[in-house]
């Protein structure tokens, strides 16, 4: 994956610094908020709001200060160095906004998705694809040939990730294991939503029951492997951010599409595809809503950043 615009900024190169902490902390509630939602992806919300490749170079070094204390040299002068650069007006209120929305709003958003499944899905295809616009202005535009191919081919892997098969597997720590370690990495990628990998392998409802009943066991178990998979994840996203960021936002773009499939709002039990029903007008305009949402958050975020110095 090669691009002949200009790469994004090498790691050292000081980043969009978001500093309001309130700000901050509304941004991490909205992220919890959709990573309970299968089919919406936290990363989503992480483009819109500008703070993804700010929290894609925090996560690295984080975990590279993580490494440096392990594995050394210079292990404490070390982790102090890689822990200086993470901008922690951005992480702490975001994490803390994250953990808030998820422990207050994982049962009932759950109750609303399984009540009224048509409406919130159509409300959320809105949401997700107003947000596609976000990677196609990052990536500057005037897509070639090889950037409209690198697109299909994020479309396609969308469409075959939320193609996947409903199943039932009982949630044993080792089947618990591998699908946390796989699901966060959709909280990295835009597009993908960890709720909906849950949902395939039927830990959907056990793990939003868990965290509603303060099920600490199950809650450190999953939390143990997502952060394996979260490591990997941001040093793979890092790395092709650095390298390859026209590329990677092409990419990211034609994921997003091809995942609006696990939102269409009309679908059966086993999440196959129907045709529209007789209250396609009332889903098309909660999705026309959902586009409108994106836009003025993005319009926000916008002049936000103009104003800062």
């Amino acid at each position: 994956m090669t691009d002949t615009a200009p790469a994004a900024a090498p790691a050292d190169t000081a980043l969009p610094r978001h500093r309001n902490p309130l700000g901050n902390l509304l941004r991490g509630a909205l992220i919890g908020v959709v990573e309970t939602v299968p089919g919406v992806s936290g990363g989503t919300v992480a483009l819109v709001t500008g703070i993804y490749d700010e929290l894609i170079e925090a996560g690295h070094r984080i975990t590279a200060a993580a490494r440096r204390l392990v594995t050394g040299p210079d292990r404490l002068a070390g982790a102090r160095e890689q822990l200086r650069g993470v901008n922690w007006l951005l992480v702490l209120p975001l994490l803390v906004g994250m953990a808030a929305a998820v422990l207050t709003v994982a049962g009932p958003v759950a109750g609303l998705v399984e009540s009224h499944p048509e409406t919130m899905r159509a409300l959320f295809l809105g949401l997700v694809a107003g947000s596609v616009l976000v990677p196609v202005r990052l990536s500057g535009g005037a897509w070639r040939g090889a950037e409209l191919g690198l697109f299909a081919l994020g479309a396609v892997g969308g469409l075959l990730l939320t193609s996947l098969p409903s199943t039932s597997l009982e949630p044993s720590p080792w089947v618990v294991a591998p699908a946390a370690a796989i699901a966060v990495c959709a909280l990295v990628l835009p597009g993908v939503s960890g709720s909906f990998l849950l949902l395939s392998v039927g830990l959907y409802q056990p793990t939003l029951q868990a965290v509603d009943q303060r099920d600490l066991g199950y809650i450190a178990w999953f939390g143990l492997w997502a952060l394996v998979g979260l490591v990997v994840i941001v040093k793979l996203m890092r790395i092709l951010l650095t390298r390859h960021h026209r590329g990677t936002m092409v990419v990211l773009a034609g994921l997003m599409i091809g995942a609006l499939r696990s939102l269409w709002p009309w679908q059966d039990a086993s999440g196959a595809l129907q045709g529209p029903g007789a209250d396609w007008p009332l889903m098309l305009l909660l999705a026309l809503v959902g586009v409108a949402a994106v836009q003025l958050l993005v319009l926000v975020e916008s002049r936000l950043a103009a104003r800062t110095p």
